[in-house]
């Protein structure tokens, strides 16, 4: 069985991606199974985490493994000086797959070269988070039917917002149009639109963030600006609210377009959105579940052909 690193999704084909794709959607018919019975998972999370932690470790737990990790590096031997090398050689002993968020850009890719077992990237820094982007993408196949051709808008924290931009990359196959709509403050990065020059991908910029600059979006996806990532908190204060999706700005909106967000979410998604056909946050979350359950069997050289043929699903 083939064992796969997941630390970026810039290196998946569009192939892999609709595979890992109708993966997640074997999951989500029958989520309860035993595929990993006897399997380790451990979750390293160097940095605060809900959604992403709590769902890898209950993917963990659905399809039938162990689950060691710290939910906080102060607990664990890196307060006492342990560097991120000794810490996976030391983990990769009692596990056979590593779940990992870190503070530091980059730090899965070191991870990845110094680990005997397969590195997921749950989020570094403001670099990458591959496995949010495989929920997204899930969520989007999910909500629109396709990922061709799609209006996509991009709101708010598009500097430190790792999760648009591994969604930008993922979404190169499919031939989407962007819209980048942040302050000046928090603009998508240079590197990221030379990204999307260089892959033909489509893209325009925003300041502004009403009805009718969104009416034509299939996604609207809102980002929460992050203060963790700020050194000057005036600049913080300046832009925290500077867009928030209201209920009535909705009113143009297509049919079947659909909001996400990575959450959590602060004060950029009104409350009286949740109730709007068009919300689709919450079930997002849900979707990453399924999202997660693929990308332990695709790193642990479990097959799609493996899941249909499956016979340990619990009902």
């Amino acid at each position: 069985m083939d064992k796969h690193h997941f630390v970026t999704i810039a290196n998946l084909s569009k192939e892999k991606i609709m595979y890992l794709i109708e993966m997640a959607q074997e999951f989500e018919k029958h989520p309860n199974r035993e595929l990993l019975k006897g399997r380790v998972v451990a979750t390293l999370f160097y940095e605060p985490s809900t959604r992403t932690r709590l769902s890898f470790e209950t993917a963990a737990n659905r399809l039938g493994a162990r689950v060691i990790g710290f939910s906080d590096a102060k607990a664990s031997s890196v307060s006492k000086g342990e560097t991120l090398k000794d810490t996976i050689l030391m983990v990769s002993n009692y596990a056979d797959i590593i779940a990992m968020r870190h503070y530091i850009e980059g730090a899965a890719q070191y991870a990845s070269e110094v680990a005997p077992v397969p590195i997921i990237n749950a989020g570094d820094g403001a670099h990458m988070h591959p496995s949010q982007c495989l929920l997204d993408l899930y969520s989007i196949y999910k909500t629109q039917g396709t990922l061709e051709n799609l209006n996509i808008y991009l709101v708010g924290d598009l500097k430190y917002g790792r999760t648009v931009h591994s969604l930008i990359m993922a979404m190169r196959h499919f031939n989407p149009t962007f819209h980048f709509i942040a302050p000046k403050e928090l603009a998508m990065p240079k590197e990221y639109k030379i990204y999307c020059d260089e892959h033909g991908i489509r893209y325009q910029e925003h300041t502004a963030f009403n009805e009718k600059v969104i009416q034509d979006a299939d996604i609207i996806y809102m980002t929460r600006v992050q203060k963790e990532r700020f050194s000057d908190l005036m600049e913080y204060e300046r832009v925290k609210n500077v867009y928030i999706l209201r209920r009535d700005m909705l009113r143009l909106a297509k049919e079947n377009m659909k909001i996400l967000h990575p959450l959590p979410r602060v004060n950029e998604i009104a409350y009286d959105v949740d109730d709007d056909p068009h919300a689709y946050y919450i079930q997002q979350a849900h979707n990453g579940l399924f999202a997660r359950e693929a990308i332990f069997c695709y790193c642990l050289g479990i097959t799609l052909d493996d899941i249909k043929k499956d016979k340990t699903i619990i009902k």
